[in-house]
């Protein structure tokens, strides 16, 4: 047998340890590593010289919104500025680049460019004013919108807040121009074309591979409750073999719905595993985000005053009701994958695998839980003792505006000091994996990595956030490599070992040996899947 691919001279981190070897590659699959790879090698072999660079296993990312992510860098993009004049000359050029739109639409905002968090429809009025905008947050949980769009929505002072979201409103009653998780639905966007869905997934298929992604799982597939159904771009690239990473689909629980939607989600798996596409995995939405006040958590939130209120967020999905779903769920071998961000969420989410491992015996279903901003530290290790992984978003772990100003001022005290304890939950045994939640953050790696490591961003000179609940960077490293493929059940993937499929990068520099400050200026050289070379720099 002849190699097709060989790497050699430079250090392999193999997703347990470190060490200088050399790996072949034949047909997608590592054949072998070390002193067997010479003999492998023959004229037809390409042969990469690492050159004392860095080979891994392909970084995977356990909670992303891929497509969505995509589609916005094709619309009105407001990241990379917390500047409100920034914001109003990108949304002005939009508008003018783009007069046959009907709507504007896009997003990117921070809470924190506006007074408390709220942005108003005085300021996208001045801008555009005859035409509805749309505009969602950084988080995706909450909207801008301007007069026109209020209006066309038929959203006045006598409008009541839906069960799951909150108008913004001013005083005298009158919605300002933020709508709040729920809320968001009362206003009617035109869907994206099939078309330009597609061409988001491919964008974002682009930009992961660029990052050394080499598999990632969608947080929202089949949506409802307001939100894109992007299941079509998948099942499209899936089929035609443009999708080029492997992707799990995490099915969209409809949280307006109980259990008479789990045949649906059956069929839907079915009908959406196909090529590198497989869909058996539920995602459970079961509460906000702490910003806005909508994150469930055991303790009120305090108002500007410090004084504490009657508010303990939302539970989008009964807690009652959600043990039964969960046990039906992973009967079916499905995969639960919660949103839990508040630590009552969190301990909900816990309490419904706990029943579900009563009702079934514990089956290899690998339940996770994805924020976890809070958690409360009875429930730091039930997660190792009821076999549910941590699914890490590292870059929110820092001190920042929207974490010390609107975030840490109203929450209980208590709770603000167990905010994302990652260290914490390693110690107690708990499985780890990374995640990027894509738009709402950078979908790199090696940032988020960064931030789980040293608990502060890239050139930012705050003191790093609670840093008892740092990770080592093998750790961290590890979380985004065989602990997402873990998450994943790509069981062939995260580690560098004969027999494995060849899903690997080359980095520029040994990152298990560089300061960290030199951990973000490390380059991906390289991202091969299954033995083929998907991104290269140039």
């Amino acid at each position: 047998m002849q190699a097709d691919l060989v790497f050699h001279g430079g250090p392999v981190f193999t997703g347990g340890e470190r060490r200088t070897d050399a790996v072949a590659v034949h047909e997608g699959r590592i054949v072998a590593l070390g002193d067997a790879v010479p003999d492998l090698t023959g004229p037809g072999t390409e042969v990469v010289d690492l050159r004392g660079r860095l080979l891994l296993p392909g970084f995977q990312d356990a909670h992303i919104h891929a497509v969505m992510g995509g589609v916005e860098l094709g619309q009105c993009d407001l990241t990379g500025t917390t500047e409100l004049s920034d914001y109003l000359t990108r949304i002005a050029s939009s508008a003018e680049a783009h007069p046959e739109q009907e709507w504007i639409v896009g997003g990117g905002w921070s809470m924190e460019s506006f007074v408390g968090g709220v942005p108003t429809k005085e300021l996208l009025d001045r801008v555009v004013p005859d035409r509805p905008i749309y505009l969602i947050n950084r988080d995706h949980h909450a909207a801008w919108v301007n007069s026109r769009a209020l209006d066309l929505a038929g959203i006045t002072a006598d409008t009541p807040d839906p069960a799951s979201g909150r108008i913004d409103r001013g005083d005298d009653g009158e919605p300002v121009g933020a709508l709040q998780e729920g809320a968001m639905d009362l206003v009617t966007v035109p869907l994206t074309s099939a078309q330009a869905r597609l061409d988001g997934l491919l964008r974002a298929q682009r930009l992961l591979h660029s990052l050394g992604i080499t598999a990632w799982q969608d947080a929202m597939v089949c949506a409802t409750n307001g939100y894109d159904d992007i299941s079509d771009a998948y099942l499209t690239a899936a089929t035609s073999g443009e999708l080029t990473a492997t992707v799990v689909g995490a099915l969209w629980w409809d949280r307006d719905r109980g259990a008479e939607q789990i045949p649906e989600l059956v069929a839907k798996r079915e009908r959406f595993t196909v090529g590198r596409l497989r869909c058996d995995s539920v995602k459970l939405m079961l509460d906000g985000i702490a910003e806005n006040f909508t994150a469930a958590m055991t303790e009120p939130y305090r108002d500007n005053c410090g004084c504490v209120t009657t508010n303990r967020g939302l539970s989008f999905i009964d807690p009652a009701l959600l043990p039964s779903y969960v046990s039906s769920l992973d009967a079916l071998d499905f995969q639960s994958h919660f949103h839990a961000l508040g630590d009552r969420a969190v301990r909900d989410a816990l309490d419904a695998i706990e029943a579900a491992r009563r009702a079934n015996g514990t089956r290899d279903t690998r339940p996770h839980l994805a924020h976890l901003q809070v958690v409360h530290p009875q429930d730091v290790p039930r997660f190792a003792a009821l076999g549910a992984t941590a699914n890490l978003q590292p870059y929110w772990a820092v001190h920042e505006p929207q974490m010390d100003d609107l975030t840490i001022p109203f929450l209980d005290p208590a709770l603000a000091g167990w905010q994302y304890p990652f260290g914490d939950l390693h110690r107690a045994g708990a499985r780890l994996a990374g995640g990027s939640d894509w738009p709402v953050s950078t979908p790199d790696p090696l940032q988020g990595i960064h931030v789980a490591v040293n608990r502060v961003h890239h050139g930012d000179d705050a003191a790093g956030f609670l840093l008892e609940q740092a990770l080592a960077l093998g750790t961290a490293v590890s979380a985004y490599t065989a602990g997402s493929a873990y998450v994943n059940r790509l069981d062939d993937t995260g580690h560098v070992r004969p027999g494995f499929r060849a899903d690997l990068i080359v980095l520029d520099r040994d990152i298990t040996s560089v300061l960290p400050p030199k951990l973000l200026q490390t380059q991906v050289l390289r991202t091969v899947v299954g033995g083929k070379t998907v991104y290269e720099s140039k």
